[in-house]
């Protein structure tokens, strides 16, 4: 499988400061790759040096087999980032703004035409295009940063917290674009989000933590190692002793939680033989699987919570 970013022993010192300190991983070729770490973790410096927007203290990085440091310029035109806040020009229209920031990597008018049409059309922006930016929704303006980074057709496309602040209808929206981005044109998604259902959809996802790669694995696998599934129950009024009994005897964990007992299981099929036993003493259940949400906050605790940078 062709690699799209690969990184060894990457570091990124700011004095005494480790802020990115002797992280490797790889990323397939048109992977949706999650990046994840609590604020001050080190994500945006290592996302800074893939960008070219930082040097390295020492280590290496490639993307699409050009090295970082050595080969910049061309690495600029492989890669489109989308920040978290918007830098459109509020004054000018979508295609005003879009031809102008195209314009910077492509000199052929007819060339940048055909990516603002490619654009427009997958991110749904046509009926927009002749409105300035300033005066459109949320939603719109983030499919414009988008499509802002998509004018010189990049093989690897950088969100950083893409969907911050929006609405869940709006953010829905985005993500359907991206992942059409992602099958058309078997484009490389590299993701930060504090939205773990976001990271979920990821092939991969890597967790750093004091400017460490702490954790790596698919959203499957870093769920089994890191989630526990937990069992629900809502006792009958005189059963709430014989209930808390019971799950002491089997020497399982559990608290009270407003109108119920809530239980860590190993898996959702261990809730069977429980819920057998407990058929005639509860009015209710519910079963709930282990989530990206526990996997991180399991993951970052283990590693402690102080920041880096």
């Amino acid at each position: 499988m062709e690699t799209a970013i690969q990184v060894t022993h990457l570091k990124k010192y700011f004095q005494e400061i480790k802020a990115v300190d002797d992280i490797s991983f790889s990323v397939p070729k048109g992977e949706f790759f999650g990046f994840l770490g609590i604020n001050g973790a080190g994500k945006s410096t290592t996302i800074n040096m893939l960008c070219t927007l930082l040097e390295p203290t020492a280590g290496e990085a490639w993307l699409n087999g050009l090295k970082i440091g050595k080969d910049n310029e061309k690495i600029k035109k492989h890669i489109g980032v989308v920040y978290q806040n918007n830098c459109l020009d509020n004054l000018l229209t979508v295609k005003e703004n879009l031809m102008l920031r195209g314009s910077l990597y492509e000199e052929n008018r007819r060339r940048l035409k055909e990516n603002l049409a490619f654009a427009a059309g997958i991110l749904d922006l046509e009926e927009v295009l002749d409105r300035p930016f300033g005066k459109l929704s949320g939603g719109q303006k983030r499919r414009c940063e988008i499509a802002r980074a998509l004018m010189h057709t990049p093989d690897i496309l950088f969100l950083d917290e893409p969907t911050t602040g929006l609405d869940p209808a709006t953010r829905k929206s985005v993500w359907q674009a991206v992942h059409t981005l992602q099958k058309e044109m078997r484009m490389t998604v590299f993701l930060t989000t504090h939205y773990m259902e976001e990271a979920a959809k990821a092939d991969h996802i890597g967790i750093m933590n004091h400017g460490k790669f702490v954790e790596y694995g698919t959203p499957f696998a870093l769920k089994e190692t890191y989630a526990k599934d937990k069992l629900y129950l809502i006792p009958l009024q005189d059963q709430w002793e014989h209930i808390q009994s019971e799950l002491k005897k089997r020497q399982l964990k559990y608290s009270r939680r407003e109108e119920g007992i809530l239980v860590s299981i190993e898996n959702t099929m261990e809730a069977l033989d429980i819920l057998d036993a407990m058929r005639q003493r509860i009015q209710g259940f519910e079963v709930i699987q282990g989530t990206m949400d526990d996997v991180f906050l399991n993951v970052t605790k283990e590693e402690g919570n102080e920041t880096v940078c």
